[in-house]
């Protein structure tokens, strides 16, 4: 009977579900096809990887953590061929093959002087055509490449370059830079990981790549069967000694998913934020939903309590048909889901990585799916199932209201207050707090109370605020505007929970707008203040060569060029602590290109020998200006350097640095050991044109493709861009929560009309025309978003606020309130209410006035 009475009230108020159920899919869409889309990558890649990983990898070790590419003077650690014939000889090899292979290589089309190939995170490998027992790509065009002038592509870069056999192409690598013809094109068995791949014959490879025809990058090991891949490695260990690491087929593995596991998982985060968005902001409107229906079904009720039914059964009816709601969206929402995977995959597709087209459905799919999907409409209709058990029958069949909430709202406002309190004085606290940790602490705490403590207060906030906004409604727009006020203010828990889905979404655009804004004002104050260097030069990948810096020093109009340079290093401070870091090795005329902000010590120290330490640094370990700091580079390069300066934290160009001289570090690993300059400074002589120095550098990096000149303008642009990136998946999270809000707005309306339609009858019989009704339902709307959106900015105004004075000891030091995207963002508010009541007040208007007045 309970059953039957739920599921024919759920179906007779089907078309009202219909918006809830958009919620509660979209949800379940975003969680489900983000399980899919991981399930699918992961398997993907551990396909390809169980497919073409050696038994044994065996490479020479680095001295420290880092690429095994830089560590050698810019020159790719080798294993000398020797060590092919003395591991062949070890019992359980089947084979022993050399391979070259780097990532510090740039393709490049002559014809255009354009990179090719992926600019973002996916490598470029140059290597050797080495056809092992397990070959990842397969020749399809063209032949092998033979001799020092032939090189072969793999398929993917092809297309996109639009390279064909016969074409030339360059290769500007570590040793030079190298002029090719393709021979062939190669496509992959299984996946394309996104790399772009170039092959030449392993004579070639060796001294071109390498510039040493003697050794390889490393040797892939096949056992024969007869030990296992941790025996071959424990034997080939002993025979080779030390120097070496050694990577069994389930390290190699292991190693690349942790290579992509980086970018799934923020794949995967960014997935799930879009949905932890869509249920908070679907869960207010599962709740007006519900709270709506109760409410017009209050005789209903009232009739079946006065026939016996206890409260019990009353909850449990409204929660059977919550349920019946979770399940049906929940289903959608996984089917959903997987055509979401499948978009995904074809995103990737684009971008170069081709997935697997067999979507990998597993078990935490469905089980994930109807768990997010059922729980949360369960748990939203269960504050109206509660509310339509307290129904008295007597009242309720006597009345069509619901119980008195005068107890109810006092409440309200005591928990209301006491929680926003709580969270305003852990905001206050955070921002106060000097420590990193602690405010961090407060901030993530005090935001959730705050956010809970708006949605407690939003029904008695909503009788206030929606007075003030309304109080020009009756004079610009007449009866209209008084009665839209007056509906707004009707039901206050009613606009409350409405406008907290937008809310929540305007709040968190205005805080990443307030942390963003400060980022990057302070970056830009940051560099305005520290760098004294007019060109900053940069590389997409790799290291800046010998030759590219040989070719920015020889700039006409330059008074000096400043390198850097990183080293990692194990530091020993006094009191035995060993801290793994990187130094940074510089030129003497860094110290003219920059102003260190010294808190102790002196910047001429640099020069004599000395290293800086940040005041963090300095604080952590007891240390000071003129203590010595031991620091290990690995194989027995080891030097003592005294303190020279300590730098003032909250400057991201200098925290966390440790800068030396180059001449200095030289002293424990020689100038041919260290690696290739990661960044490049010019300063413009005296008295030359800023602007035609800037042309002549780039002039003079025209060879060099993969380089970036940049003056400071153009830098902080970089940094901008950076920082957009973030922004924008914001807005993404926003416009996601708006598209929820639009709904709970059209659906609060739509069941507001029918609620009102025996009033909407008689207003329309008193003379109210069809279009000042619907011009009340539209400005009932407007002034609902409106409210909403008031909430949402002051409250991301404080989170935003309290992040950037936590963060302003982490290089944040400068507040900026981006006025320009709030003002933007509520005048769209207001448009936002606008198209929401669009449907809803065209069925109002439509309404039969006699059948309106005659409806009970």
């Amino acid at each position: 009977m309970l059953l039957k009475t739920s599921l024919r009230n759920f179906l007779a108020h089907k078309g009202r579900m219909v918006l809830s159920l958009i919620a509660v899919v979209l949800s379940v869409a975003f969680v489900s096809g983000t399980l899919v889309f991981s399930n699918t990558a992961t398997s993907t890649f551990d396909k390809l990887f169980d497919a073409t990983a050696s038994d044994l990898s065996v490479s020479s070790a680095p001295a420290k953590g880092g690429d095994q590419a830089q560590q050698n003077g810019g020159k790719t650690l080798t294993v000398p061929a020797a060590a092919v014939a003395r591991i062949t000889g070890q019992p359980g090899v089947k084979s022993a093959q050399g391979q070259v292979s780097v990532e510090t290589g740039t393709l490049v089309n002559p014809r255009t002087n354009k990179a090719v190939g992926p600019t973002g995170g996916a490598p470029t490998i140059v290597g050797a055509w080495v056809p092992g027992p397990r070959p990842a790509m397969t020749i399809t065009s063209g032949s092998a490449p033979a001799g020092p002038k032939q090189l072969m592509i793999d398929a993917d870069t092809a297309k996109h370059a639009g390279l064909h056999v016969g074409d030339p192409m360059r290769v500007i690598g570590d040793q030079g830079t190298f002029d090719y013809t393709v021979s062939g094109i190669a496509t992959f068995n299984g996946t394309n990981p996104g790399a772009a791949l170039a092959f030449l014959d392993v004579p070639t490879a060796q001294q071109d790549l390498l510039g040493d025809t003697a050794g390889y990058t490393s040797i892939e090991v096949y056992g024969d069967g007869s030990k296992s891949d941790d025996q071959l490695k424990t034997e080939v260990a002993d025979a080779l000694g030390s120097g070496y690491q050694f990577k069994t087929a389930a390290e190699q593995k292991a190693d690349g998913q942790k290579s992509i596991g980086s970018f799934l998982n923020f794949m995967k985060y960014v997935m799930l934020g879009f949905a932890g968005v869509s249920l908070l902001v679907g869960a207010f409107l599962i709740i007006n939903t519900f709270s709506m229906l109760v409410a017009q079904r209050t005789r209903e009720i009232g009739l079946l309590r006065a026939l016996g039914g206890s409260r019990r059964q009353v909850n449990r009816s409204v929660l059977i048909e919550a349920l019946l709601l979770g399940v049906i969206g929940s289903t959608l929402g996984m089917l959903a889901g997987l055509g979401l995977a499948q978009l995904l995959i074809q995103l990737m597709k684009a971008a170069g990585m081709n997935l697997s087209s067999s979507l990998v459905i597993g078990a935490n799919v469905p089980v994930a799916s109807y768990l997010v999907g059922i729980v949360i409409t369960v748990l939203a209709a269960w504050i109206p199932a509660r509310r339509a058990g307290k129904v008295s029958p007597m009242a309720a069949l006597r009345d069509h209201g619901t119980p008195s909430e005068g107890a109810a709202n006092r409440v309200r406002m005591a928990l209301g207050l006491l929680v926003t309190a709580g969270g305003g004085a852990l905001l206050a606290a955070g921002a106060a707090s000097k420590a990193l940790g602690t405010g961090g602490s407060d901030l993530g705490l005090g935001l959730v109370l705050t956010l809970v403590g708006f949605v407690v207060l939003g029904p008695l906030l909503a009788g206030v605020v929606i007075r003030v906004l309304g109080v020009a409604l009756p004079t610009l727009f007449g009866p209209a505007g008084r009665l839209a006020q007056r509906n707004a203010l009707r039901n206050p828990r009613r606009t409350g929970a409405t406008a907290a889905a937008l809310m929540i979404g305007l709040a968190l655009v205005t805080g990443a707008s307030v942390v963003t804004s400060s980022m990057v004002s302070s970056t830009s104050s940051q560099i305005d203040k520290s760098v004294g260097a007019d060109y900053i030069v940069t590389v997409n990948h790799g290291g800046l060569t010998a030759a590219m810096v040989n070719a920015a020093k020889g700039t006409t109009g330059l008074a000096h060029v400043t390198e850097q340079r990183m080293l990692p290093a194990t530091f020993t401070t006094p009191d035995g602590k060993h801290l793994d870091e990187f130094v940074s090795a510089v030129s003497p005329t860094f110290t003219q290109d920059f102003s260190l902000p010294v808190s102790s010590g002196s910047t001429e120290g640099l020069a004599s020998g000395g290293i800086s330490i940040d005041q963090n640094f300095a604080k952590d370990n007891n240390l000071k200006a003129g203590d010595k700091l031991a620091i290990d580079y690995g194989k027995g390069r080891t030097q003592t350097l005294p303190i020279a300066v300590v730098t003032s934290t909250g400057n991201t160009i200098f925290d966390r640095h440790f800068f030396a001289t180059i001449d200095t570090v030289a002293q424990a690993v020689p100038l041919d050991q260290q690696p290739t300059d990661e960044l490049v400074f010019g300063k413009a002589a005296a008295g030359v044109d800023v602007e035609k120095t800037l042309t002549a550098l780039q002039n003079s990096l025209t060879a060099y493709p993969q380089v970036t000149v940049q003056d400071q303008a153009g830098y902080k642009k970089i940094v901008q861009q950076s920082v957009d990136g973030l922004l924008h998946l914001v807005y993404g999270l926003l416009g996601l929560a708006i598209t929820v809000a639009v709904l709970g707005v059209v659906n609060t309306l739509a069941l507001s009309v029918v609620e009102r339609t025996r009033e909407i009858g008689l207003l329309r019989a008193i003379g109210l025309s069809r279009r000042q009704l619907r011009r009340m339902i539209r400005l009932e709307s407007v002034v609902i978003a409106v409210f909403g959106a008031i909430l949402g900015t002051g409250l991301g105004l404080a989170w935003g606020v309290t992040a950037q004075r936590v963060l302003r000891n982490s290089g944040l030091n400068d507040l900026s309130i981006p006025v320009t995207t709030i003002v933007v963002v509520l005048l769209a508010s207001a448009v936002v209410g606008l198209l929401a009541a669009l449907l809803p007040a065209f069925r109002a208007g439509r309404m039969n006035v006699l059948a309106a007045i005659a409806t009970d």
